[in-house]
């Protein structure tokens, strides 16, 4: 613990339990959950889980809510804790031509193999406030369409069948 303070211990303990108090906010105000941060927060959830490199819903929300809405903070938690976790084995790489994809835009190919998927993004929204999300805005159903079981190959790949890069040596 860092004591290099001047009243030590004790005032690291006080400013950890001014920080409690501030991160719980007006107690009148029903508390946030994990569930709702997992759920409501998604794509700060996502960034914690894809920055800390540990993938587990329920510890990035805590961590969030931890941090008080601070993501850089959330990852460093995030972080932290990983590193007391044993490593108990190693991964085979993931066939990404294979998965289910929500989002797939292509820079390279207009007309790529498996289409262009724009998914839910931010890309193409007019970077306004929406005020009616202040009133417990319900969103309109989404358009949907049966899921494609084509596979999605790789843009690296094609780009290699046609010669256009070159191998990689492993692949050697």
């Amino acid at each position: 613990m860092y004591v290099a303070v001047k009243g030590g211990e004790r005032a690291i303990e006080n400013a950890h339990r001014l920080l409690a108090h501030r991160r719980r906010g007006d107690q009148s105000i029903p508390e946030v959950t994990l569930d709702q941060i997992s759920e409501q927060l998604g794509l700060a959830v996502d960034r914690v889980m894809s920055e800390g490199s540990l993938y587990d819903r329920e510890l990035a929300s805590l961590a969030i809510k931890q941090a008080r809405g601070d993501l850089i903070e959330a990852i460093f938690l995030v972080r932290a804790f990983r590193a007391t976790l044993p490593r108990f084995g190693a991964s085979e790489p993931v066939d990404t031509g294979a998965m289910r994809v929500w989002r797939r835009v292509s820079s390279t190919f207009k007309d790529i193999p498996g289409g262009q998927i724009l998914g839910p993004t931010f890309d193409y929204t007019h970077r306004l406030l929406d005020p009616s999300l202040a009133q417990g805005f319900v969103p309109e159903a989404p358009a949907t369409a049966d899921a494609s079981t084509a596979p999605t190959p790789r843009v690296t790949d094609i780009l290699g069948r046609d010669g256009l890069i070159e191998p990689s040596p492993q692949a050697e």
